[in-house]
């Protein structure tokens, strides 16, 4: 740079200054975009209805049979890993009010639930 005169080598310095201001710029941006769709992906993600499905397919077979079967227990885990790629597990105590613990698990959410039945 020592051929060149003084009004040159200060628009190149600014030039420079200039490129890198836009490309801290650029990363920031781009940085507070990925944080912004992140977080409102996992609100999208957090299956709502699925647990409720299942919650309600757990109560109703706890009408339709006297206690849990090991057969309806098995389909719901089935159907759930199959349909949703969900691990659906959960228990059943038979005391007065019956406990039920719901466990929910499709590789993204886990969600836990003690369940009184009266």
């Amino acid at each position: 740079m020592e051929r060149l005169n003084d009004d040159a080598q200060w628009i190149i310095l600014m030039g420079f200054i200039l490129s890198f201001s836009f490309f801290f710029l650029a990363l920031v941006i781009n940085q507070s975009t990925i944080v912004g769709q992140t977080t409102a992906e996992s609100v999208i993600e957090f299956p709502k209805n699925d647990i409720r499905d299942v919650r309600e397919i757990i109560g109703k077979s706890g009408k339709i049979s006297s206690g849990f079967d090991e057969r309806v227990k098995s389909d719901i885990r089935v159907i759930s890993m199959n349909r949703k790629s969900a691990v659906v597990n959960y228990s059943y105590t038979a005391t007065n009010p019956a406990i039920i613990w719901i466990h929910y698990n499709n590789g993204v959410t886990e969600y836990n639930e003690t369940w009184t039945k009266f």
